[in-house]
């Protein structure tokens, strides 16, 4: 129980505002892409508080941190609480994504201290997934709970469960561990610069379908600032005697490829996130009546870190991605067949296969990777989770831009081709005119006011169809991406076994 609060409270804060980010902005006042700063501020943090948190749990001990973070957090949220603003609620963000890495942690060691030694690799793995369910969890949270009072619900609800962490850590107390010196001044330098890169580089990813990327100029002047400031931390690191990150690991092939393809995989999965919400919701469904849909994904992803924590084994993380791959592309190729008619009940299937599928993916890469700085030695810990943390994180934010450019690209398209289709023969465009303009006859005297009315009309049934095939085109390409990833991975297989390859210099210094 206390790693379930532990990882609840780690991830549902952030999927409540993930799963509402479009209902939230008129509600506080403000405009959507000010809403995604926010998933932008989290990730941002997220992605590089690691970079410390690892150190100060060796030198400060993890309790004494987590008084420190979750100090901060409730602090927050009191503030944003007492004194509602946007300024405030960024604060929030960024003081949540940072306690969201040690929270984990913490999770773990719960899960460390209640089973037994012999089944370590399945609490690794149920560690790591559990906050994964933060997000099906938040699906199911009705919005009356969370949207009064300009979303302070969502506010409450987060200030409770960092109280239940600070409480539980208090309650259960984990064994003492040892505490060493581990902070180097370069280390302030490193995270300084690496912090304003990463902020700039989610902001892009963020915000760049909004204001579109090629129309902004701050866009692309954000994208050139980040890039020097992240290649800055990249050459600090790689030249340091005791650096924070192992730069020169992340050049071995197998860490090179375990990087992509969690990208790779992050990408695909945002299929749920983005697409498939995306097409109920124009059909005028709300996230109450998700309800039932996400209440099955969360049962496939329990189902998933069970059979995960069974069979996951390091030596299968290539097998096993195999396999995920194949549940994720199965389950986008379903949903490219939607139609106005579809509804949440005819997603059941595909969506328990992408939600299987990423658990599957997800528990096998943790012991994969984790088996690797076993190899390695600690100074490679921080090196394993700020680049897991950051693949993921920027992963996710990757995949909702690239699908939602593309959906907004074919929706152009097909809105186009819709409408040339229909005027290549006048009658039955003037046909389709008349009957959309006839359904206002009782309600409207003015003939023209009833034909103003009536092309409204067709005019957005003819978006909205758009619109579905749009998003039918990004359901198929999450398919592609998920096949190629699939034969990729079983290319590499193939190579290992008749074509082993001998390290390189840089990979035998790794």
């Amino acid at each position: 129980m206390a790693a379930f609060v532990m990882a609840m409270a780690s991830g549902l804060g952030n999927g409540l505002l993930t799963v509402n980010v479009t209902n939230m902005a008129g509600y506080i006042g403000v405009y959507t892409y000010e809403v995604f700063l926010l998933v932008a501020v989290y990730v941002a943090f997220n992605a590089t508080a690691n970079l410390l948190l690892v150190k100060a749990r060796v030198q400060f001990g993890i309790i004494p941190c987590m008084h420190v973070l979750l100090g901060g957090v409730i602090a927050a949220q009191v503030l944003q609480i007492a004194i509602p603003s946007f300024g405030l609620t960024v604060l929030a963000r960024a003081m949540s994504g940072i306690a969201a890495g040690g929270l984990t942690t913490l999770t773990l060691h719960n899960l460390f201290q209640a089973i037994p030694l012999r089944h370590r690799p399945a609490a690794i793995v149920i560690g790591f997934t559990l906050p994964q369910l933060a997000v099906p969890v938040a699906r199911l949270i009705p919005l009356d709970a969370i949207a009064p009072g300009e979303w302070q619900g969502l506010h409450l609800i987060e200030l409770a469960l960092a109280l239940a962490a600070w409480a539980i850590i208090n309650l259960v107390p984990l064994p003492p561990t040892e505490r060493q010196k581990a902070f180097e001044p370069l280390d302030a330098l490193t995270v300084s610069l690496a912090v304003p890169g990463m902020m700039l580089l989610c902001i892009v990813l963020a915000e760049g379908r909004f204001f579109w990327w090629s129309d902004t100029p701050w866009i692309g002047w954000a994208l050139t600032a980040a890039l020097p400031l992240l290649w800055a931390v990249l050459q600090i690191e790689d030249r340091r005697k005791r650096p924070l990150l192992q730069v020169h690991w992340y050049a071995n092939r197998d860490i090179f490829i375990f990087a992509l393809i969690g990208v790779v995989f992050r990408i695909a999965l945002t299929e749920q996130t983005y697409a498939a919400v995306g097409l109920l919701s124009l059909g005028g469904l709300t996230s109450d009546q998700l309800h039932p849909l996400f209440a099955m994904v969360l049962i496939a992803m329990i189902a998933g870190v069970a059979v995960t924590a069974v069979v996951a084994r390091p030596h299968r993380l290539f097998p096993m991605s195999i396999a995920a791959a194949l549940l994720i592309a199965a389950g986008s190729w379903i949903d490219s067949n939607a139609t106005t008619q579809t509804r949440p009940q005819q997603l059941f299937l595909s969506q328990s296969l992408l939600g299987f599928g990423s658990i599957l993916f997800l528990g096998t890469a943790i012991q994969y990777g984790l088996s690797r700085v076993i190899e390695r030695g600690p100074p490679y810990l921080v090196s394993f989770v700020v680049l897991f943390s950051t693949t993921q994180n920027l992963g996710g934010l990757a995949g909702s831009a690239l699908l939602g450019t593309i959906q907004m690209r074919r929706t152009r398209f097909h809105a186009e081709r819709l409408a040339e289709n229909i005027a290549m023969g006048h009658g039955e465009l003037d046909a389709r005119l008349a009957q959309s303009a006839n359904l206002y006859h009782d309600i409207l005297i003015d003939p023209v006011q009833q034909t103003a009315q009536g092309n409204a009309v067709f005019g957005n049934a003819l978006q909205l169809q758009a619109n579905i095939l749009a998003f039918n085109d990004t359901f198929r390409v999450v398919t592609w991406i998920a096949l190629a990833a699939a034969i990729f991975l079983s290319a590499l297989i193939v190579s290992k076994k008749f074509f082993p390859m001998k390290p390189s210099t840089h990979e035998a210094r790794a």
